[in-house]
């Protein structure tokens, strides 16, 4: 197993999750009054994605066993190939990517050090809760874009995923070693609340709403990683 220190800084209070029950239909929401401008859109939803592919780089060159590097480089393949095709997007509109993303590296620079973890077990999960809720995430908030825009957004980040690696990573730990469950279902926990936030900058700022409209998105969001960690065999 890998290990390196970590100084963990302290954690903002994750959202509590609601007993399992079965999801009740959540009300449509308007996306236009929360969606940001499309360049501004497509410049956060590229840098996270180059965010999810270093760590998964950063998974590959410390797996303990060659078949999860080979596994995870295909993955991080995966989240390079959405950075480069969102970047694609923003030439199309005339914009200079790395301009675009620059004010967005600050918070997401630290939300990549603060979701890596203390091991490559918590690095996996946190790649996997952390992308899994946010490609979720703006793959809704998509709707608010141009038709044409949100329809090629839509491709990009609501195609096919390769989470299934991970997945097979975390259970054959898990079950390897029983000692695991209990710091990664915490650490799972701990992911919630520094993604959530993540997912409120995205809101466009002054928008004519109250950010409080958008929370039936927020819900399902938590829900879905409720079943995660549920197919993990971890408790959320």
């Amino acid at each position: 197993m890998v290990n390196w220190p970590t100084s963990r800084r302290p954690r903002p209070e994750a959202p509590r999750l609601r007993p399992r029950v079965a999801p009740t239909e959540l009300s449509r929401i308007d996306f236009t009054e929360f969606t940001p401008e499309p360049v501004a859109f497509l410049g956060q939803a590229a840098y996270v994605q180059l965010e999810i592919f270093e760590n998964l780089a950063r998974a590959v060159s410390t797996a303990p066993e060659l078949g999860a590097k080979e596994g995870l480089s295909a993955t991080a393949g995966v989240a390079l190939r959405r950075h480069h095709e969102l970047i694609a997007e923003l030439r199309r509109l005339g914009a200079e990517p790395a301009k675009v993303m620059a004010p967005f590296a600050p918070a997401l620079d630290r939300f990549r050090q603060a979701t890596s973890g203390a091991d490559w077990y918590e690095l996996l999960l946190g790649i996997h809760i952390t992308s899994g809720m946010l490609d979720d995430y703006f793959v809704r908030l998509a709707e608010g874009l141009p038709h044409e825009l949100r329809g090629r957004i839509r491709a990009i980040l609501g195609g096919p995923r390769s989470s299934e690696v991970i997945e097979q990573e975390l259970v054959r730990a898990v079950e390897a070693d029983h000692t695991l469950d209990d710091r990664l279902a915490l650490w799972g926990r701990s992911l919630v609340g520094d993604t959530l936030l993540i997912a409120r900058s995205a809101i466009r700022s002054g928008s004519g709403g109250h950010a409080a409209d958008v929370e039936p998105v927020f819900t399902e969001l938590i829900a879905e990683h409720t079943r995660r960690m549920d197919a993990l065999g971890l408790t959320a």
